[in-house]
């Protein structure tokens, strides 16, 4: 085989490997279900979430739990789009984007707020920051405990102000998706407690790289 029939097949392969890579690192957790088996197929997801936590005090479970809800782990969802007619595809109803399907504008505040310019909602480990921020800012000006995962659910969705106004009194749609979200976070984290121990571990040996 000539010298450029091999290199050839050496920029193939290294094409592959880094389209394969690309999409097992943006697709969704096989079980998003287990808290325990998305930290361990997703490399690194577990790090970073704990690092959210120890920087904006939001348990990794709430938050985690809220990244479920929002987009289930889909690196680039976004809302449906409205209908026209019944069936012709509409402009979609906000610009929400990404893991925590945040808003462009409450991301840019965060940019700023947080100093992480530069940061992006398909990016797991900005989007839990994100949401670990958002939570933190949300137990400051609303008054809720930061393992409140009902209450800062309610804030997240309907915003500060919103949630202060009690803008979610007749919403009792809304009541019951934070009742499932609450229900998750506990879930996520009776399971946390069951296998974070060997991911603190595998955490602590990577960090030696």
């Amino acid at each position: 085989m000539s010298n450029n029939n091999n290199y050839r097949l050496l920029a193939a392969l290294l094409i592959s490997g880094s389209i394969l890579t690309a999409g097992c690192a943006t697709s969704p957790p096989s079980n998003p279900d287990d808290i325990c088996s998305i930290f361990r197929e997703k490399k690194g997801w577990y790090a970073e979430a704990k690092d959210a936590e120890e920087k904006w005090g939001s348990p990794v479970a709430t938050m985690m739990a809220f990244i479920h809800q929002e987009s289930r782990f889909v690196h680039d969802a976004r809302p449906p789009r409205t209908k026209i007619l019944g069936f012709i595809p509409g402009p979609r109803p906000s610009d929400a984007f990404g893991y925590p399907q945040a808003l462009g504008m409450t991301w840019r505040t965060y940019e700023r707020s947080a100093f992480n310019y530069g940061a992006d909602r398909d990016d797991f480990g900005d989007a839990i920051d994100f949401v670990g921020w958002y939570n933190n800012t949300s137990a400051r000006q609303c008054r809720i405990r930061s393992n409140d995962t009902y209450h800062l659910y309610l804030a997240y969705h309907e915003g500060h102000g919103g949630f202060n106004r009690r803008t979610f009194r007749n919403k009792s749609w809304l009541k019951q998706v934070s009742k499932k979200v609450s229900a998750r976070a506990q879930r996520y984290q009776q399971q946390l407690n069951s296998c974070e121990s060997s991911l603190q571990r595998r955490k602590k040996f990577l960090g030696l790289f």
